[in-house]
């Protein structure tokens, strides 16, 4: 399968240390204060980073079960594997997993960046439609992550 060179870029800056920000993409409570859903996570190469959005559903389509850590720098990086939501089946179904970079830069004691490029894209037309769901959705996800801050 060819990947394209695609990559969704979102940016967000925070008013909090980059400690903060980093046990939120890698805690089970820190996901669970902002994605607001079960999970299962692991912080070693390989470790689950598994998200339940739909409990109801039958396991392997609840959200984001499979998906693993690719590699991380404590407080400055993380990488995982993520799938094609259920709503794509077809898609969830092949063997292809894209994947999710997080960069967490220090701007001040309690100003942080925090920097999300997915990539690993298939040149595929229904692929695009994965994409495009995606480009709107970490816009939601880093929005919730800020929300979860400022409470």
């Amino acid at each position: 399968m060819e990947i394209s060179d695609k990559k969704i870029i979102k940016a967000k800056i925070l008013h909090t240390s980059r400690d903060v920000v980093w046990k939120k993409w890698t805690t089970q409570k820190g996901l669970y204060s902002f994605f607001g859903k079960e999970n299962k996570i692991e912080i070693t190469p390989g470790g689950p980073y598994e998200i339940y959005f739909i409990l109801d559903n039958p396991e392997g389509l609840r959200g984001s079960e499979g998906c693993i850590v690719l590699s991380f720098l404590p407080e400055e990086m993380l990488s995982f594997t993520w799938n094609a939501p259920p709503v794509f089946m077809d898609l969830r179904e092949s063997t292809h997993l894209t994947w999710v970079i997080l960069t967490f830069k220090k701007i001040s004691d309690d100003l942080t960046e925090v920097v999300l490029t997915h990539t690993g894209w298939p040149v595929d037309p229904e692929w695009t439609k994965v994409y495009d769901y995606f480009v709107k959705a970490w816009d939601v996800v880093l929005n919730n992550l800020e929300k979860s801050i400022k409470k």
